[in-house]
């Protein structure tokens, strides 16, 4: 087995003592079907040089498949961390209450860990030789390997809503899901060179307030997994024109509204189905659908397999 490098180390350039480490908060889970992740926060010690840093983890076993994953490791320094953790002192993490003594000054080392069948989802047959992402999505690279990343605004951005976000139970499920497909998705895109985005294509993107109400859009979307949204209503809820809407989504979060949307509520239906054993007339109504044959049709265009095949594996 690989023995990758140690995030904090490479971002501190040096080994770290664990006498040294001063946990503030830590956090393990895994997603059923989907990713395994850990979050740990450690109290910034003055003599720590870090630079913000991520790297992938390609882990690939020849005669054991089942043990091939694929793990971005990211570790970032600066954040405030709240020492009461709690909604009334919320104000401390968007540096409203600069004299707080709750607040402290964090070191965050994050871990997200996709096996082999979650990411066979993402890969598409085709005739043709795959590219470098294809074949590291399907595990047809034959040799395992890390690579050190750069942190963009927008993996930035993914990474502190994932700190800061206030979800629970199924709904943090959702929410962990989908924020890891994108840095899933930025990673890929950071070591193969494709996009170096410095400024946005969508002008009002560069203001912090436009980027806030496309994110603020796709937290909607997110709450409203059994209750399906119209471009229109979720244009009114944000205040933004549709077409920015449209557009901005499409630029900050690489797909459009429906893709997104339609993505999450079939893996929250899989996640029912398959884990929590409910039947698909249940899954159908809980993610509103009028039949169980739109539901079952929706559900085999994403993932391939009709409702009942999943629950018999």
């Amino acid at each position: 087995m690989m023995n990758a490098p140690d995030i904090l180390a490479v971002s501190n350039r040096q080994p770290v003592m664990l006498e040294d480490l001063d946990v503030l908060f830590e956090k393990e889970q895994a997603i059923p079907g989907s990713v395994q992740y850990s979050i740990r926060r450690y109290n910034r010690r003055g003599l720590w040089n870090l630079e913000d840093t991520g790297m992938m983890v390609y882990h690939y076993q020849k005669k054991d498949g089942a043990g091939n994953y694929l793990e971005l490791r990211f570790c970032t320094a600066g954040n405030m961390y709240c020492r009461k953790n709690e909604p009334s002192c919320n104000n401390c993490r968007h540096n409203k209450q600069t004299a707080c003594e709750a607040r402290t000054e964090s070191v965050d080392v994050m871990s997200f860990r996709f096996n082999s069948v979650h990411l066979s989802q993402f890969v598409k047959p085709a005739k043709t030789a795959g590219t470098i992402a294809e074949d590291i999505l399907s595990f047809t690279h034959r040799s395992s390997f890390t690579k050190t990343l750069s942190i963009c605004g927008r993996t930035r951005q993914v990474l502190e809503a994932l700190l800061n976000h206030s979800h629970s139970g199924s709904l943090e499920n959702i929410f962990v899901n989908a924020q890891t497909q994108m840095l899933l998705l930025y990673s890929l895109e950071c070591m193969l060179g494709e996009k170096e985005v410095e400024g946005f294509q969508c002008k009002f993107l560069d203001n912090e307030s436009g980027r806030e109400k496309i994110v603020q859009a796709r937290e909607i979307l997110l709450q409203h997994i059994g209750e399906p949204l119209t471009i229109k209503e979720l244009s009114r809820k944000v205040a933004i024109n549709e077409c920015y809407l449209k557009k901005g989504f499409k630029e900050l979060f690489g797909t459009t509204i429906f893709e997104f949307y339609q993505g999450q509520r079939m893996e929250h239906a899989r996640y029912l189905l398959y884990e929590k054993g409910l039947s698909v007339t249940d899954v159908s109504m809980a993610l509103g659908y009028s039949s169980i044959s739109h539901f079952s049709t929706a559900f085999k265009k994403q993932t391939g397999l009709k409702p009942c095949e999943l629950l018999l594996r």
